[in-house]
């Protein structure tokens, strides 16, 4: 083939590329909507999206996907398209036709990490253990001048009765003693949820606690039969109050 004819042939396809991109460009120009269909998959395990959302931002507008990640939706070329998903981040995309008014998207995303909220897991006593704080329940002696010992050291028996930090010491003895008695009681309610004897969550038990009132040589002296009738008692009561 002669130089003149290679020339000719390279304008000829010159010349088709030019009017196939023509065309192309005036079939997009064409598209007034476009069919956008696709599916969203996990990177990292399978997963069903019972709640996508396929939401076209330019408008406003939204539609459900199915629960294995298909969708399809319908929209302008140019509009802003996004798929959100509980527990995603939300992939977005632009609407942008082929030569056919269609787009097709595969949205790979990743699940977010998940917060756990901490749990603090107390080991739990037994009722023997328990038995054994009840019995042992001891108001801390502060040392008081009292009977014959008054008229042998009144300025020391004057000290305790009006002295501030004598009045502090016993004060704090007190506090301690009523702190000791509300831990074991709350040892006690953690074993009866434990075993379904009661229902109470650990945000209730001080509520609960103040609600039962429960006396001091009672505790110390109560049979493990009769603490239970007692405090299952007195549950049912704060549970009919409280509903």
């Amino acid at each position: 083939m002669t130089l003149p004819g290679i020339l000719k042939n390279c304008n000829q396809n010159i010349f088709l590329v030019g009017v196939m991109l023509l065309i192309s460009t005036a079939l997009k120009a064409q598209c007034e909507q476009v069919f956008i269909s696709g599916k969203v998959l996990d990177t990292m395990r399978q997963q069903n999206f019972f709640n996508l959302m396929v939401i076209n931002k330019t408008t406003g507008r939204g539609v459900f996907g199915q629960p294995n990640g298909h969708f399809s939706v319908y929209a302008r070329p140019g509009d802003r398209i996004a798929l959100s998903t509980k527990g995603y981040p939300v992939y977005e995309f632009i609407a942008k036709p082929d030569d056919n008014c269609q787009c097709k998207v595969e949205a790979y995303i990743e699940r977010l990490p998940q917060e756990v909220q901490e749990i603090v897991v107390r080991p739990l006593k037994t009722l023997e253990q328990i038995k054994e704080e009840r019995e042992a329940l001891a108001l801390r002696e502060t040392r008081t001048v009292t009977g014959v010992n008054v008229l042998q050291s009144p300025i020391t028996a004057l000290y305790q009765a009006f002295s501030k930090k004598e009045q502090n010491k016993r004060w704090i003895a007190e506090q301690q003693y009523k702190d000791d008695q509300r831990r074991i009681v709350q040892e006690l309610l953690r074993l009866y949820v434990a075993f379904d004897i009661i229902e109470l969550s650990e945000t209730e038990f001080d509520a609960f606690i103040t609600f039962l009132n429960l006396d001091e040589q009672f505790i110390k002296t109560a049979a493990e039969m009769e603490l239970i009738l007692f405090i299952k008692d007195k549950y049912e009561h704060y549970k009919q109050l409280n509903r």
